[in-house]
């Protein structure tokens, strides 16, 4: 058996990358992430060129009600799931767990062109998808721990980070042309069998990965699922170290939300069109990834510094400079350098949460914080323009609307970095 940790003699990125379980893992979630993202991008097309009968009548014309739809299936399971899911976790082999999902995913996806072209049938395999897709997430983190030794978390959950942020704009980038490429070539059916695929291979590399679990326990028997939910909260509520560190990692979430919807603004403002709104957050994963092998390699050298209040700080810094900046270096730059700031709040609060919680509790734990995550990112996505439009037209002006917003957020976020940070420093300095 491969060992499930690297030689106490290395440390960082070096050892994670011939530590051959997380590289299983690690290359299998990747390739899961693209494929969440393409299956995404499947779902607009399918709408648009699927000739799916609406549901109800009265949306025969109404395309955008048809997609709102859709999305709304697409998420809220995550809301509505997320704790369950951690539950379920807790009580399974997260192995089993991580390839049953995948192949659940690809069978789901494959049998769509088989089914009738109705849209209640679209909407019901993507609310379907979705859901198993909410068990992935937890299992996914709580094998993290059991693939790479204590020395090893840091440097891992940086490296998912940059990896995350890489599928999505992978699988965007790349969704719609490969599947025009697969349809043209191979048929229209073939773009499902395509994504499944893909699914398929990323349950093959997981199968790959060789890590110890305790026994699942009662694997099902005996299963109370508001109690293990109770006790998932009330472990939250006694151990401060760790509801604290999910506190931080929320606040950082819903910041990257709200850059999301101000992205398509700053970009006209920076010499990019509003629809190439995603190279300034394809530049935001690249300070993702230089985060990452920053902390891999010289992490442990800085772990009695308060790198979360560091990241905070240069979010609001970035937020606030992006109210001022026209030049499109000067853009990619800050929006890297936000991206670096980023990964020195979620690579060591992560890690520290899987330090500190229990293999039997991380499923629990992991599910509330992908619950707590998907909230997050839910509202400012809902706030951010309703509210930008607001205070532009009370300024009379778009520009200066947008520089107030920017400016008050990056206050927002700094305030908020250091408020949590004052909260948390007894408990975090010893332990980052």
């Amino acid at each position: 058996m491969h060992p499930a940790s690297p030689p106490p003699d290395r440390s960082g990125l070096d050892a994670l990358l011939r530590n051959r379980p997380f590289l299983a893992l690690w290359t299998g979630q990747l390739l899961a992430q693209v494929a969440d993202k393409i299956f995404y991008v499947l779902l607009i097309i399918l709408l648009k060129t699927g000739d799916y009968r609406p549901w109800p009548v009265s949306w025969q014309h109404s395309e955008n009600s048809m997609l709102s739809a859709v999305m709304i299936a697409y998420t809220l399971p995550a809301i509505v799931f997320g704790s369950a899911a951690g539950i379920v976790v807790d009580r399974f082999s997260k192995k089993q767990m991580l390839i049953a999902c995948n192949v659940i995913r690809a069978l789901l996806i494959v049998a769509l062109p088989f089914l009738p072209k109705a849209f209640v049938v679209l909407l019901t395999m993507t609310f379907l998808v979705s859901t198993v897709t909410q068990f992935f997430a937890p299992a996914e983190a709580a094998a993290i721990p059991l693939a790479v030794g204590r020395e090893g978390l840091m440097s891992a959950n940086a490296l998912f980070a940059s990896s995350t942020m890489g599928g999505i704009i992978v699988g965007m980038t790349i969704g719609e042309p490969l599947f025009s490429w697969v349809k043209h070539s191979f048929g229209a059916a073939s773009q499902e069998f395509l994504l499944g695929g893909l699914y398929l291979i990323s349950a093959g590399l997981i199968y790959t990965m060789r890590i110890k679990e305790a026994h699942a326990g009662s694997s099902g028997k005996n299963v109370h699922p508001w109690q293990d939910l109770k006790e998932g909260l009330r472990y939250l509520k006694q151990n401060h170290l760790v509801s604290n560190a999910m506190v931080q990692l929320t606040i950082l979430y819903s910041v990257f939300a709200a850059l999301q919807v101000l992205a398509i603004a700053l970009s006209g403002k920076i010499g990019l069109k509003e629809t190439q709104f995603g190279f300034l957050l394809a530049a935001a994963g690249v300070g993702m990834v230089f985060g990452a092998a920053f902390l891999g390699n010289w992490g442990a050298s800085f772990h009695q510094k308060p790198l979360p209040l560091i990241g905070f700080l240069m979010m609001g810094f970035v937020l606030a400079m992006f109210a001022f900046v026209r030049q499109l270096w000067v853009g990619f730059g800050l929006s890297a350098l936000f991206g670096f700031g980023a990964s020195l709040i979620n690579g060591p609060m992560q890690a520290l949460i899987q330090e500190k919680t229990p293999e039997s509790m991380r499923g629990k734990v992991f599910g509330l914080e992908n619950n707590a995550i998907n909230i997050a990112l839910s509202l400012p996505l809902a706030l951010t323009g309703p509210l930008t439009d607001a205070v532009s037209k009370a300024v009379g002006s778009d520009d200066v609307g947008l520089r107030i917003v920017l400016l008050s957020l990056g206050f927002l976020v700094s305030l908020m970095g250091m408020a949590a940070w004052r909260h948390t420093r007894k408990m975090l300095r010893d332990v980052l």
